[in-house]
């Protein structure tokens, strides 16, 4: 009978779909991350049997079919711990995220269902190499263009916080004011569905560290920074009149926020937290000295949560669900955006006066 195989959404920036490649074991000291493998379903119990397309839809995976993902990493708070590196002698291992990271899973949530097991059947190979997600999407060699464009940065207190959420509303408020919009995922986890809630929210192009070949950004920042900066250099390409960048997890966490807030710079104008809860927010704020304009996610979900968050942090905070609140939302955004044009225009360095 001949294998199914699945590609992942993490395969949406090379050419498996229309070119046909080879599927060969190799020793694990030749593993790298990156690497496409295929490994064969053993175990689709469990809800978590999903995987996320190219496309970005979810699809069902069951027993004997072959999902084509790439080795990586990932440690989230609230779901999964694990990394290729941990994969035993007998090549058992699990998606780690829908999208295909592939890996052992070295500590799982109690709360989370049971994670998709793969058997390790070879690497995604062509004319005797490994096909790697670094030869494809957009590359290290990236235009010559530097981002000088506003660019409103969404962090969180951890994962799930309401990143996404506020990402799309404020897409939305920004695409409304007739401004070039690029949504950009610039740390985390790799899924393809982050961006596209940006992309129909309004945003004229989306771009995330999957495009300069990326599992996660979970990584040596000597590896990592190189990448943060080559996709900067492509959003710069796209021209647009403001970035809105959502770095996943939270600053304290591995996955490089805090190198984000130093590849962005100056380029920041807007800082908005996505809390998980009002204390986590402060913790945030004074553990990694973040200066935010505006809070949102989970905390403020209810009168009393953004009631507390204010009295807690003296930002203004608002809950992003309810339309009412976006006219106070877009005036942060807006007084941000005034005072970064302000600060250009000041700046000797862009040749205009005021």
């Amino acid at each position: 009978m001949r294998e199914r195989h699945i590609l992942t959404s993490l395969t949406r920036i090379a050419d498996l779909h229309r070119r046909p490649y080879a599927v060969t074991p190799l020793d694990r000291s030749r593993w790298r991350t990156g690497d496409y493998v295929v490994g064969k379903v053993v175990d689709s119990s469990g809800p978590l049997c999903r995987v996320e397309l190219p496309n970005g839809r979810m699809s069902n995976v069951v027993e004997e079919d072959w999902l084509v993902g790439a080795l990586g990493h990932r440690a989230a708070t609230l779901e999964v711990v694990g990394s290729w590196r941990e994969v035993g002698d007998d090549g058992r291992m699990q998606a780690l995220t829908a999208a295909g990271i592939f890996g052992r899973a070295t500590s799982i949530s109690r709360v989370l269902p049971a994670l998709a097991n793969v058997q390790y059947r070879g690497h995604v190979m062509r004319e005797d190499r490994v096909v790697n997600m670094a030869d494809h999407g957009l590359g290290l060699t990236s235009p010559a263009r530097k981002l000088e464009c506003p660019v409103i940065l969404i962090i969180g207190t951890s994962m799930a916080s309401g990143k996404t959420t506020a990402a799309r509303v404020v897409v939305r408020l920004l695409a409304n004011r007739g401004l070039r919009v690029v949504g950009a995922k610039l740390t985390g986890a790799g899924r393809y569905r982050d961006i596209l809630a940006m992309a129909d929210a309004g945003a004229d192009a989306i771009f995330d560290f999957v495009d300069v070949g990326l599992p996660s950004t979970l990584g040596p920042k000597a590896e990592i920074l190189p990448r943060i900066e080559a996709l900067l250099g492509h959003i710069a390409a796209a021209r647009p009149d403001v970035v809105v960048a959502e770095a996943g997890a939270s600053p304290l966490e591995p996955y490089h926020g805090g190198t984000v807030l130093e590849a962005v710079g100056a380029s920041r104008a807007c800082t908005i937290l996505a809390a998980s809860d009002p204390y986590a927010a402060v913790g945030v704020l004074r553990g990694f000295g973040i200066e935010a304009d505006l809070l949102t996610g989970l905390a403020a979900s209810t009168s009393a949560g953004v009631e507390l968050l204010g009295k807690l942090t003296g930002l203004p905070a608002v809950n992003v669900l309810e339309r009412a609140s976006w006219p106070e939302l877009d005036r942060v955004v807006g007084e941000c955006l005034e005072r970064a044009r302000r600060s250009t225009l000041q700046d000797p360095r862009s040749g205009s006066e005021d």
